[in-house]
């Protein structure tokens, strides 16, 4: 056998690694620590919020204090919406993981809007807002810097690095990122083309968990010797969990043109907070928040809930995601979502309890966000995240199949505008009608 040459042009591809490297590990470092600012500075409110402040006025933070701090905190980001510059950027119910970047001016308003609805106890995750700011400020200083570093690339390697620091692996980052650099007709390997968001999103990993990030995997019974009837019970909670979340879906344009009929971003937001703040004093803590945390809680009390307990705080969390979501609130949709595949695996062991739990809750979270995120790398990556079972991956390599063919002609899990329409305004009002493609 010939091997076939390199290309001509390897030198040169090899030098230009070599001379990013080193830029992209220090985006990798600085989007984690941005990320890191973020999650301090929304804790240091949160605890002020549901703490020191109930704590000190002698009141229950589970009854009206729950509604009054999510109405207060509807109405905070309404008022930062209409009268900041840049209105907190693009309705995050218009946007990707992974967005064109933002204008700088925007971005005190968007990490604002976004601090309040993390510390307020939104239903919403910092994903999207994250990466939308690294990305603005990774371009803008690339500009700066390095003018002829293409933008697409630096805001790539600025992605890549948060979303290795959010969820603690650069193996989330290369997943995303495979079927973007696989299209692109530059040339090389496709690694050669991951090399550099790699190497960000593994330093942005490894500072989070220098900075004391938790990882993303909780203690669960470990899943043990795959057998034959898993692949039918897995495959029927995973679809089961596809045909809840197509549901929600399908609700989704009504919530959001209901609550755009308002028109105006402070009645919005404010009816938005009402609406969650009543659902979080139904549901309790549990049912708040991005739901990383609450996910910890409700595996650690799990034997505290029955199957109609864990399918009220299922059904709870998904109203409170898609009211979060079309009230414009910036926030991600992937957390939320994990929570409630959890919740919704949990109440597939409740009622066959023969299911190791482990392949419930990964068959849940895998369902679910096949519908939110549309991209079966990153539900399979989750779904074996949570767990912490990598044994669970060839089980789950099957599973996925018959979801994916359920999710695969749905529309994508955003608002887009009619088609002809102009693009959504930064304060995000489209003419909505609904979640679709593109």
């Amino acid at each position: 056998m010939t091997l076939a040459p390199p290309p001509a042009d390897a030198d040169a591809s090899l030098r230009r690694l070599l001379v990013l490297a080193v830029p992209a590990l220090l985006i990798g470092v600085v989007s984690a620590l941005v990320l890191w600012a973020l999650d301090q500075v929304s804790a240091v409110l949160e605890s002020f919020l549901w703490d020191t402040a109930p704590d000190a006025l002698g009141v229950d933070s589970t009854g009206w204090w729950t509604l009054l701090v999510l109405t207060c905190t509807g109405l905070a980001v309404g008022l930062a919406l209409r009268y900041l510059p840049g209105h907190g950027g693009p309705d995050s119910a218009t946007t990707e993981l992974v967005a064109p970047p933002l204008p700088v001016g925007t971005l005190p308003g968007l990490a604002l809007v976004t601090v309040l609805a993390l510390a307020g106890g939104v239903s919403l995750g910092p994903e999207n807002p994250i990466i939308a700011i690294n990305s603005a400020i990774m371009v803008a200083v690339f500009a700066r810097l390095m003018p002829k570093v293409p933008p697409a690339l630096s805001a790539m390697l600025a992605a890549s690095g948060t979303i290795g620091a959010l969820f603690g692996t650069p193996v989330a980052a290369a997943l995303v990122f495979t079927g973007i650099v696989a299209a692109l007709k530059t040339g090389g390997s496709l690694w050669d083309r991951l090399f550099l968001p790699v190497a960000s999103a593994g330093a942005g990993a490894i500072t989070m968990h220098l900075l004391g990030a938790p990882p993303l995997s909780f203690d669960l019974p470990p899943y043990g010797a795959p057998e034959a009837i898993d692949l039918a019970t897995g495959a029927l909670f995973a679809c089961a969990a596809v045909v809840i979340g197509l549901a929600a879906l399908a609700a989704f344009p009504w919530i959001y043109r209901t609550l755009h009929a308002l028109r105006h971003p402070v009645l919005i937001a404010t009816v938005g907070g009402v609406l969650l703040g009543l659902l979080g004093m139904l549901g309790g803590p549990i049912t708040m928040f991005k739901g990383l945390e609450q996910i910890g809680e409700l595996l650690q009390n799990v034997d505290d809930y029955d199957a109609t307990q864990l399918a009220v705080i299922a059904g709870i969390k998904i109203i409170a995601l898609l009211v979060a979501a079309s009230a414009l609130f910036r926030g991600g949709r992937v957390f939320p979502a994990t929570f409630i595949g959890v919740a919704l695996g949990l109440v597939g062991h409740a009622l066959m309890p023969s299911v190791p739990i482990s392949l419930a809750v990964a068959c849940g979270v895998l369902g679910i966000l096949l519908v939110v995120v549309r991209d079966g790398w990153i539900a399979l990556f989750i779904a074996v995240a949570i767990p912490g079972d990598v044994t669970l991956l060839p089980l789950l390599c099957v599973i996925v199949l018959p979801a994916w063919l359920l999710v695969s002609r749905a529309p994508e899990f955003r608002i887009l505008p009619p088609v002809g329409a102009p693009a959504p305004a930064a304060t995000g009002t489209p003419a909505a009608g609904a979640a679709g493609h593109d």
